[in-house]
């Protein structure tokens, strides 16, 4: 049911994206703010081009009730209307839809570092973005493998962070990302083991889950087989493991990562840590690819976003569902929220 009070002024302050035009995200984040079903976990403010939310709403068959600023600092958070910095920057009568677009990557991309620069001002705590394209992202000029390195390099982080995916209530993580599987292999060492540990760990307590049961996952089939397979269970995994473990983090593994998966949809654990990108995506994405949540982990900035893509296929139709675009934008809010209040203490 949607909320019919306004934003309390202690919620944090999210910035609401409308990813690529050329997608259903105009519709999703019209479809969210037309009936302010979100304020009970967030100040929410939109954040682009007020032409491409109005396109949204006709897309959705919904009314709009917004008021347009140019600036965060002239958002008056206890009025009933949906605040939208415009920033006047992309022309939808200008821009095909349902296709991979460079000039909407680029906009796009555009439209995420301006929202990055006014997180660093501490306009906002948190940011969800609904589906980009990273064909169109990279096409457009923005030359990351994905939009996770493009905000690390924007907020110039040093450290070690990784993308996640939530469903469910599991935490899908992973020592090594979007990088060829020959690349992979020659980044999963000690160290990033640990560190993808240790990150995972900490999201989810920051999170509230004050101790995270996490499964590791094997590099080899059925875990390298006593070493018939491969001995990176036995020399590298393993002890990996064992020394995170050391340190309080309750975790376990190396585990065949064709049934560790099942282990964790059955409640066993609350997260798997995977060796690389696909290992854990297809048993995520089996799971329910339309409802999962992605959160860049590890950066100074709270990020998240659908799980799902931009689904050109069904672009103008008005049937896309809001659902993954609702949990992450309450998983930013409750993550921003605990770290506010973990900084604060």
């Amino acid at each position: 049911m949607a909320s019919t009070s306004y934003a309390p002024t202690t919620l944090p302050r999210l910035a609401l994206l409308l990813g690529d035009m050329t997608g259903i995200g105009p519709e999703l984040v019209a479809r969210v703010v037309s009936d302010r079903r979100l304020t009970d976990v967030a100040r929410i403010a939109v954040f682009g081009d007020l032409r491409v939310l109005e396109m949204g709403a006709r897309d959705a068959g919904v009314h709009l009730s917004v008021k347009k600023v140019a600036d965060a600092a002239e958002i008056d958070w206890t009025a009933p209307e949906t605040p939208v910095i415009d920033l006047g920057n992309i022309d939808p009568q200008t821009l095909p839809r349902g296709e991979v677009s460079p000039e909407s990557g680029k906009l796009t991309g555009d439209t995420l570092a301006a929202a990055i620069r006014q997180s660093l001002e501490g306009k906002f705590e948190a940011i969800t973005f609904a589906p980009l394209n990273k064909a169109a992202l990279h096409a457009g000029g923005w030359k990351f493998p994905d939009e996770h390195k493009m905000f690390a390099h924007l907020l110039e982080h040093k450290g070690y962070f990784s993308e996640m995916n939530v469903l469910d209530g599991q935490w899908m993580s992973r020592v090594t990302s979007h990088v060829s599987l020959r690349t992979a292999l020659d980044m999963i060492t000690h160290d990033s083991i640990i560190e993808a540990i240790e990150l995972v760990n900490r999201t989810m307590q920051l999170a509230g889950i004050e101790n995270p049961r996490i499964a590791v996952a094997a590099l080899n089939p059925h875990a390298g087989e006593n070493g018939l397979f491969g001995r990176e269970e036995i020399d590298l995994i393993g002890p990996a493991v064992r020394a995170a473990a050391e340190t309080g983090i309750d975790c376990k593994g190396p585990f065949p990562s064709d049934t560790v998966y099942i282990k964790a949809f059955a409640g066993e654990y609350d997260s798997v840590v995977a060796m690389y990108h696909d290992q854990g995506q297809i048993a995520t994405k089996l799971r329910g690819f339309n409802r999962g949540v992605t959160v860049t982990a590890g950066l100074d900035t709270v990020f998240t976003t659908p799980a799902h893509g931009t689904a050109f296929d069904i672009v103008g139709k008005g049937v896309a569902s809001t659902g993954a675009l609702e949990s992450a934008v309450r998983l930013a809010a409750q993550l921003a929220g605990r770290k506010r209040n973990a900084a604060a203490n």
